[in-house]
């Protein structure tokens, strides 16, 4: 399934082209499924799940320290999905238009990345509530527009840029009426360092 959006979109996905690519009869497609949309939001929670381990394992093996961490998990992300772009586009393009059972599949694995994001940065004083949520999503929408352009290969390159922008809040936040440069810039001191 996965394959086929990918090349197709999920619009112009026809059972046909399912139980012919599968190599399957359409009674056993049925005898599995209700149909195209049971398929693929069944391909996209099992994807979604693959990523959730990877992540977790690689957030579980960094060396602690929460931007380490959170590096690790970004890393894990580009890199499940760089080593499969059509499971990249499925979970990243496909699903925010397929239907509308798909779209809220996608909202709730977001929301699990941004409660991930939670449990692994420090509660800042003076981030917006909304930060984890900012944040993710931004990310969100930046690989959406790569995986779009057909570069689902060259994720990992985007690694720096996204860490930065993902740990950049807590590292540091300007005091209002601050600027750069002025002796009263400041930033939020690290409290794992």
């Amino acid at each position: 399934m996965a394959e086929l959006s990918a090349e197709q979109g999920y619009e112009a996905t026809k059972i046909a082209d399912i139980v012919r690519r599968a190599g399957v009869a359409r009674k056993t497609l049925y005898d599995n499924f209700d149909g195209k949309e049971d398929l693929f939001l069944a391909a996209f929670t099992t994807a979604n799940r693959e990523l959730k381990m990877v992540v977790d394992a690689a957030c579980a093996g960094s060396d602690g320290i929460w931007q380490k961490r959170v590096e690790a998990g970004l890393a894990a992300i580009l890199e499940f999905f760089a080593e499969r772009p059509a499971v990249a586009r499925m979970c990243m393009v496909e699903a925010l238009s397929a239907t509308p059972a798909a779209s809220v599949r996608y909202d709730a694995a977001v929301e699990q990345f941004v409660d991930l994001l939670k449990l692994n940065t420090p509660a800042e004083l003076g981030l917006p509530e909304t930060i984890e949520e900012t944040l993710v999503g931004g990310v969100a929408w930046i690989l959406n527009q790569q995986i779009r352009r057909g570069e689902a290969s060259k994720l990992l390159d985007l690694l720096p840029e996204l860490s930065e922008f993902v740990l950049s809040p807590h590292h540091g936040v300007a005091q209002l009426g601050s600027q750069p440069g002025d002796e009263s810039d400041s930033t939020v001191t690290d409290s794992n360092t």
